[in-house]
């Protein structure tokens, strides 16, 4: 009895460690999927920390909590009071641009730069999740800012210039300038030398930046230095991540750069970056807009970091992991049941929060009709989450309520104001039509249109890596009727530009002035596919 007992035992260890190990083996890239570009991570204790871009979006800079740095959960925004963001007015690819998150004696920092309005900032909180205080400005022109402090007690301002990367001494509790600026780093030759972080190991300042610009020749590169304000020797590796070479021209990830190093509790060290998936082989285009990516980094005593082997991710990486932890499965529905909308969800600039309500219908989300629409740079009545995935199904059901025989509400695909399909229900004569609607640069047409039996519809959009295809049902049907499908290219970067992602929003609009439109949402669906 004894003996079986042992053998069970064994047995349930075996498979226990069995179990464990094959769990830290391996992930699939990117980490934090749809737009979520210019990453920025620190570590406090066992948690990660990261940040990313948010440009025109309010609020703005969302925040990602880890313990594994593969399993992420947004935690909040660190930007959430229109004092903190002004966006009036903020073109497409405006707003705030590459943030970083530190930590530092208790407490947490956020660095960014808000270029429609105010420049370089940082904001403080006790807890990631916020509150966090007003911005900090530093009188100093540029992008792409990092705080760093040195063993001396100073604290420095590490920022992109023209011709490379300057330092400069701050004031941590003004943000006042108290040193000169200084040109530390050109990086190796490549156009556009941003994003640094600095980095003190083994008796070196380390200098991370990006090189070669957001795009498919983006790259990152490293030097070092004894002393802080140089000079900086370059890593004979150089650039140390990039898919702009020969080994990197068949990748499905492309445009990698824009790195922030952090080490784990274990001491294994790791990159978090920007890439972005393309959709076709040879003739690259990319919708999702640029993802947060993760790769381990190899960096020995006194030597010079190296990512991943060869400077190279891919989409399914096959190496050791810190033990999972993964994050609770979230549900695919939106049931607009709860006081306030979930941390996924974002308005295009400061939001006129009286468009918006979860309670004047119990279980329904009632956007008012603005008479800005979707092609204009103002306070669009829109609430919207990223395209996570190339294969996803979303999906509504809305009533329009107006006497306006010029409102519109609906569903929308919107890359910027210029780029965007539009699928929604607005009155027509006696009675009520569907349509898509096309927005690409100078080019707008209809192209589809269907006759519903009431102002109650449901919208539904199927996206595949090439397609989005276009869906409706009235209250009479049982099935959805097909209103037409559209290439996903002419959202795509290559296309319309820009700096952010396909956002699916929920939106209301009219051109009158003394519109009295409202559309009340039901419930929003959004399922990614495995594996897109």
């Amino acid at each position: 009895m004894k003996y079986l007992i042992r053998c069970f035992l064994w047995i349930v260890l075996t498979s226990s460690a069995y179990t464990a190990a094959y769990a830290q083996q391996g992930y699939r890239n990117p980490i934090i999927p749809g737009f979520n570009p210019d990453p920025s991570i620190c570590r406090v204790g066992d948690d990660f920390y990261l940040v990313t871009s948010s440009f025109e979006y309010f609020p703005g800079l969302p925040i990602y909590h880890s313990r594994d740095l593969v399993n992420w959960e947004q935690i909040g925004h660190c930007l959430t009071r229109d004092e903190q963001l002004p966006l009036k007015n903020a073109p497409a690819s405006g707003g705030l641009f590459a943030p970083s998150i530190r930590y530092h004696n208790g407490t947490f920092y956020v660095i960014c730069t808000n270029v429609s309005g105010g420049g370089n900032f940082y904001c403080t909180a006790k807890k990631p999740t916020g509150p966090w205080s007003d911005p900090i400005w530093v009188d100093i022109k540029s992008i792409d800012p990092d705080i760093f402090w040195d063993d001396d007690g100073k604290t420095y301002f590490v920022t992109q210039g023209d011709q490379g990367i300057r330092v400069t001494e701050i004031d941590l509790q003004t943000g006042k300038v108290v040193g000169p600026e200084t040109l530390v780093w050109g990086g190796i030759g490549g156009r556009f030398p941003e994003a640094p972080h600095m980095y003190k190991k083994d008796g070196y300042y380390y200098l991370l930046l990006g090189e070669g610009g957001t795009e498919y020749m983006h790259s990152a590169t490293i030097g070092r230095s004894k002393n802080l304000l140089g000079p900086y020797e370059s890593c004979p590796l150089n650039p140390i991540l990039t898919h702009a070479n020969r080994i990197g021209q068949g990748n499905p990830i492309q445009g990698v750069g824009h790195a922030d190093l952090v080490q784990a509790a274990d001491g294994s060290w790791w990159a978090v970056f920007l890439g972005f998936r393309v959709t076709q082989r040879y003739a690259y285009y990319h919708v999702l807009g640029r993802e947060t990516f993760l790769a381990p980094v190899d960096w020995p005593a006194g030597g010079w970091p190296q990512v991943n082997g060869n400077g190279t991710v891919d989409i399914t990486m096959d190496v050791p992991t810190l033990p999972l932890s993964p994050f609770k499965a979230k549900h695919n529905r939106t049931e607009f049941d709860q006081a306030e909308l979930g941390v996924e969800w974002q308005f295009l600039r400061n939001p006129i929060r009286a468009h918006y309500s979860l309670a004047e219908r119990k279980g329904k989300l009632r956007i008012s009709a603005s008479k800005h629409t979707l092609n204009d740079l103002d306070a669009v009545s829109m609430v919207a989450r990223r395209q996570t995935a190339h294969d996803f199904i979303a999906e509504t059901a809305l009533e329009l309520a107006s006497t306006d025989q010029e409102a519109e509400a609906g569903i929308t695909l919107l890359q910027n104001n210029t780029h965007h399909y539009d699928l929604l229900i607005r009155k027509k004569d006696a009675g009520y039509v569907v349509q898509l609607r096309v927005n690409v640069g100078s080019l707008a047409y209809i192209a589809g249109e269907k006759a519903v039996s009431s102002n109650q519809v449901n919208l539904k959009i199927e996206g595949t890596p090439q397609h989005y295809s276009f869906f409706i049902k009235d209250d009479k049907a049982k099935e959805y009727a097909a209103l037409g499908s559209l290439d996903t290219r002419y959202l795509s970067t290559e296309v319309a530009g820009g700096f952010t992602g396909v956002m699916i929003g929920l939106y209301s609009s009219s051109p009158s002035e003394r519109s009295d439109a409202k559309a009340y949402f039901d419930w929003f669906d959004y399922a990614p596919g495995l594996g897109s």
